[in-house]
């Protein structure tokens, strides 16, 4: 990636913000599937959601900044 302005730096540090979102929500799936699963599963649904909702952020995001790519 080219030398990137200061303006361009701080839209990616923004969309590290929205990705650490989406990993987040994935590591709490993530530990359910592995030690909860059989108590928590019917969390599962809501965070299945919420990762889809912060990935759509994500697209956006990228879609506004594509040089981020």
């Amino acid at each position: 990636m080219a030398d990137l302005t200061e303006e361009q730096k701080e839209k990616k540090k923004e969309l590290a913000k929205y990705k650490r979102k989406v990993i987040e929500k994935a590591g709490v799936v993530h530990d359910i599937v592995e030690d909860t699963i059989w108590t928590e599963y019917d969390k599962l649904p809501k965070l299945s959601e919420e990762i889809g909702l912060a990935m759509k952020d994500v697209e956006s995001f990228l879609e506004e900044h594509p040089y981020l790519k």
